[in-house]
């Protein structure tokens, strides 16, 4: 599974867009990962909460009993619970926290998705992987649903941050955060919520749902966004997607919320849900079809 940027053995609301209109502008497919291509149920989502926090009171030393608000508070304000942790001052190796964090998910509940497969290959579409894990969680999730084929390429946490390790080195002096705490983030008047947002330290990993994270990935898979189907299971990820001119395709719920052009309860329901990107398909070929029969009785005559 190639990744972009890398040598290729390295793997308001607005209103529903009309079905000439997706005819006319779908060529591309970014994807989501986790609980998109996958259900919530498979409780990999739940264990890689468990791991995160299991990581932030071993290994980083926090309190625990601070470490669930923290957690949750973070991945509000960063995108990220490992966002926010450097954010804060948290010096660790990237590499290490993906091991401990994904490295321990219980693949295993992780099926072949025959169904799934057939739908992406027959899709007309280019498909792209857009997640904010990192590569070897992705590919292991692809390689366990036996879709490994199905995308062109993927977007992830090393293509995102190719400079985060060469960072890290510099900081690994200890991982104790520096004079702005963790206790700071909770000090903040929330009620103010533009100046909470500048109180909060920057943010030095790109990530969704923040539009640089989408920008970078339309570059570095050549995507134009209004071109472009996003499907993912985070409504913010969805309303940031929009902002930027995606069309946007929500997974796991029936329900339409700000930003989400089509909602799927699985991923399964695509072809159901957006019938016309296959319709289109039919047509072509059955133009070609036509011209070609066209063209060989002209030359038998």
């Amino acid at each position: 599974m190639p990744q972009f940027g890398q040598p290729l053995n390295i793997l308001p609301r607005n209103e529903l867009p009309s079905e000439m209109v997706l005819k006319r502008v779908a060529s591309s497919k970014l994807s989501d990962v986790d609980d998109t291509l996958y259900p919530l149920s498979s409780g990999l989502s739940v264990e890689c909460t468990k791991n995160i926090q299991e990581y932030m009171i071993e290994t980083l030393g926090i309190e625990e009993s601070s470490v669930p608000d923290m957690c949750i508070q973070l991945y509000k304000d960063y995108g990220t619970t490992m966002a926010g942790l450097r954010a804060m001052g948290y010096a660790f190796d990237a590499d290490d926290y993906h091991s401990y964090v994904h490295g321990r998910l219980p693949y295993e509940n992780l099926k072949p998705d025959p169904v799934l497969r057939s739908l992406l290959h027959s899709l007309p579409i280019r498909k792209v992987i857009f997640s904010n894990a990192n590569e070897a969680h992705v590919a292991k999730v692809l390689g366990r649903l036996g879709l490994e084929d199905c995308f062109e390429g993927v977007i992830c946490f090393e293509t995102l941050n190719p400079n985060d390790k060469s960072e890290a080195n510099t900081e690994l002096e200890g991982s104790k955060p520096d004079t702005v705490g963790v206790e700071t983030i909770y000090k903040i008047d929330v009620s103010d919520e533009a100046n909470a947002v500048s109180a909060l330290p920057k943010n030095t990993v790109v990530c969704k749902p923040f539009e640089d994270a989408f920008k970078q990935a339309f570059n570095l898979a050549e995507i134009n966004p209004h071109k472009t189907l996003f499907f993912d299971d985070s409504t913010r990820n969805l309303e940031t997607a929009k902002c930027v001119g995606l069309h946007t395709v929500r997974v796991g719920s029936s329900q339409r919320t700000t930003g989400v052009d089509y909602a799927l309860e699985s991923i399964h329901n695509i072809r159901e849900a957006l019938p016309e990107l296959w319709e289109a398909l039919e047509k072509s070929e059955g133009i070609r079809y036509t011209s070609e029969t066209a063209v060989e009785t002209q030359v038998r005559a």
